[in-house]
């Protein structure tokens, strides 16, 4: 009889220096760390002109995917200050979080269906699509549904637009 070991790899949340997301992303990335800055697009105007910028969705958060025994070696990141932490200890994230925010910075928004029944400040349970599970706030936002979803190890939240036939009031 063989024994094999799996090691077991958590999201963690880290704060990083100020405006130095990239950089330690970076420095993860070449260490071999499997780590996650998401980014948003955006048009940034200056007296002289205009340009597409590429800026984090969460200032001064890097996200990585590491099995215990890397810990040390993202706090000997260049750029990294510590972890997200609750009572001491880093606070693992859960991956279907990770993913909402993937599925956010990739996906086009949906125009909702149905509004009639949904009154803003309602809990919501994500019950179709790729964001199955998750649980948000109804609110309205520039004239349209949405669903709060808040990544609450972080304390930060982002707006998803989700067609309603997509939820079901909690």
């Amino acid at each position: 009889m063989q024994v094999v070991l799996v090691e077991l790899m958590n999201w963690y949340a880290v704060y990083t220096l100020p405006r130095a997301e990239k950089k330690a992303h970076a420095e993860l990335v070449r260490k071999g760390i499997n780590a996650y800055l998401p980014l948003l697009r955006s048009l940034k105007q200056w007296s002289d002109r205009k340009k597409w910028v590429e800026e984090p969705l969460f200032r001064s958060y890097v996200f990585v995917n590491i099995p215990d025994n890397l810990y040390f070696e993202v706090l000997n990141t260049p750029g990294v200050v510590r972890y997200v932490t609750f009572e001491g200890k880093a606070v693992p994230i859960p991956a279907v979080q990770i993913e909402a925010v993937r599925f956010f910075l990739s996906s086009e928004d949906l125009q909702p269906e149905n509004m009639e029944q949904y009154i803003p400040g309602k809990s919501v349970e994500v019950i179709k699509g790729p964001l199955k599970g998750l649980y948000g706030e109804l609110v309205q936002y520039a004239g349209r549904q949405k669903v709060k979803v808040e990544i609450s190890t972080v304390g930060q939240s982002i707006l998803v637009t989700i067609p309603l036939g997509h939820l079901k009031v909690v």
